[in-house]
């Protein structure tokens, strides 16, 4: 029998796909003052690094992290992502930050 290191692995790609997603998609313009408010207590560059580390510690490799961010930037459902110069913007911060990191 072998044991399986990461259980949960899959679920952690997918968390760190979202929460790649909502830090680049940002604030909508019509968010309430609850989304306002929790947008910036948890929407900030160093909580989305802590996240993805924390998922990187449940089996996330950075290859994988490294293919989101190109995933959004090349691909066409994300299209809509990267005709918005400030979503481009905080990508580029994001994959700035991380290549600093590894």
């Amino acid at each position: 029998m072998t044991q399986n290191n990461f259980p949960l692995k899959s679920w952690h790609i997918e968390n760190m796909e979202k929460t790649v997603l909502k830090y680049v998609k940002g604030l909508p313009d019509d968010a309430s003052k609850w989304e306002i408010r929790k947008h910036k207590k948890y929407g900030k560059l160093s909580n989305i690094i802590r996240n993805i580390n924390y998922d990187m510690k449940h089996g996330v490799t950075n290859d994988q992290v490294i293919e989101v961010f190109s995933k959004i930037r090349h691909e066409p459902n994300y299209c809509d992502l990267q005709n918005n110069l400030e979503a481009m913007n905080r990508l580029g911060d994001l994959e700035r930050h991380w290549k600093e990191t590894f």
